[in-house]
């Protein structure tokens, strides 16, 4: 599995999924104006990036499934 492009494709797409939530949660706790002005813009991108590896993820599943 190791070895496996997708695999790798799919870790790193719910690392960025981590990272941007991460970033919005960071924003939201701090408060303030950057939070006011791009709380929705963070929330778009991990909504966006989550679906991505969603989608990864049910691939790999499909593809290198054993059934």
């Amino acid at each position: 599995m190791a070895s496996d492009p997708l695999f790798w494709l799919m870790t790193v797409s719910v690392l960025i999924v981590l990272g941007i939530l991460l970033w919005g949660v960071g924003t939201f706790g701090k408060g303030g104006d950057y939070n006011r002005k791009h709380a929705n813009k963070i929330m778009r991108w991990r909504i966006g990036a989550q679906f991505v590896a969603v989608l990864l993820i049910l691939l790999f599943v499909y593809l290198r499934g054993n059934g």
